[in-house]
């Protein structure tokens, strides 16, 4: 067991911080909502009512989308983009493991299914990672526009104002100011770590280029 959870904590330790933030992200947001309803006259939801509300689910997935909009572009980007002196990029010059065509390895016992199978299940296998983010991206996205409407409609109410369809909430400056306020952070971070692995290092963490390295060396 020791063995196993060395060889996985990087995904562990993940995963439990994933996992503690979004309790205290789910406590705190009830926390709020509750607060909402009572300055408006209502009674206080329970924490059930409160996982079933639009407030609950367009806060988690306006933050999803943009996570997978950021990680979904940047599997695209590094395909076809270069910086030079970074450890986030492939290197100049010289050909990248990433590049290898698989089908000159599909007799390779040790390779994944798809690859020894070729075809469509190739296909499919040597972009799976572009396609999984972009299947969570429109997935999170269509679950924003709903539960974001949802919760719009409910503060409209609160306010004596029309409630309103997914369709209608998807042409609001509302849904795109939470959309873009997400997504510009997301790809600014993207840009500071690619800048700043040209310079900046960090001892021992596989997303920084060596200690000793020159500022030139590009890629890991």
């Amino acid at each position: 067991m020791r063995k196993w959870i060395h060889e996985h904590s990087l995904l562990l330790a993940n995963l439990a911080l994933f996992i503690a933030f979004f309790v205290g992200m789910t406590l705190t947001g009830w926390s709020v909502s509750n607060n909402e309803l009572v300055d408006h006259g209502e009674a206080a939801q329970g924490l059930g009512a409160y996982l079933l509300s639009g407030d609950f689910w367009e806060a988690i997935s306006e933050n999803w989308e943009s996570e997978f909009l950021q990680m979904g572009s940047y599997v695209v980007l590094t395909v076809f983009l270069y910086q030079k002196g970074s450890a986030e990029s492939k290197p100049l010059g010289r050909p990248a493991p990433q590049d290898e065509d698989p089908r000159d390895h599909q007799g390779d016992p040790d390779a994944p299914w798809p690859v020894r199978r070729g075809g469509t299940a190739l296909v499919l296998y040597e972009n799976s990672l572009l396609i999984l983010f972009a299947v969570l991206f429109i997935a999170a996205f269509v679950t924003h526009v709903i539960s974001g409407a949802a919760a719009y409609s409910e503060d409209q109410q609160l306010h004596a104002a029309s409630a309103v369809s997914p369709s209608e909430y998807l042409g609001t400056s509302q849904f795109w100011f939470e959309s873009f306020q997400n997504w510009q952070s997301e790809f600014m971070v993207v840009a500071l770590l690619i800048g700043a692995a040209v310079y900046l290092r960090q001892r021992g963490s596989s997303e920084s280029k060596p200690v000793h390295a020159p500022h030139s060396e590009t890629g890991d």
